[in-house]
């Protein structure tokens, strides 16, 4: 247990660092200058949000809960926290159409990654069915 959280720590470190570097090659391309406070502080909130992400995948390994209750418990406390770098961080704007264009492209997101995880584990039930299967 104590190996695979670290592992999903160094995980979602890695994501949180390559959400910067993208930010940084955005900057870099745009020619935009941003104080090295700025970036600093930006950067430890992706890999913050990263290291979030990383070990919030282990709600989806409790096993009484449904994966309905799972996904719900999920989203909702990803928003959170998501939300609250954001604004400390000066991300989102404090104003009505930054919050919601903000949560419309973070439920997007989401169901994209939901998705994606979703496809991934019913083709992997249905390969190991399958395997399961032609050795009987």
């Amino acid at each position: 247990m104590m190996l695979q959280l670290w592992r999903n720590i160094i995980s979602g470190i890695a994501w949180g660092g390559f959400i910067t570097f993208v930010a940084l090659t955005v900057l870099v391309l745009t020619e935009t200058e941003a104080p090295v406070t700025k970036i600093w502080l930006y950067m430890g909130g992706s890999l913050f949000l990263g290291i979030y992400f990383g070990l919030a995948g282990f709600i989806f390994m409790v096993e009484r809960w449904s994966p309905l209750k799972k996904t719900i418990i999920h989203f909702i406390l990803s928003l959170s926290i998501y939300f609250t770098v954001a604004f400390l961080l000066g991300w989102v704007p404090i104003t009505w159409i930054a919050i919601i264009s903000s949560t419309v492209m973070f439920i997007i997101v989401y169901l994209l990654f939901w998705l994606g995880f979703y496809l991934y584990y019913r083709n992997m039930t249905v390969t190991l069915n399958d395997f399961l299967n032609k050795n009987d």
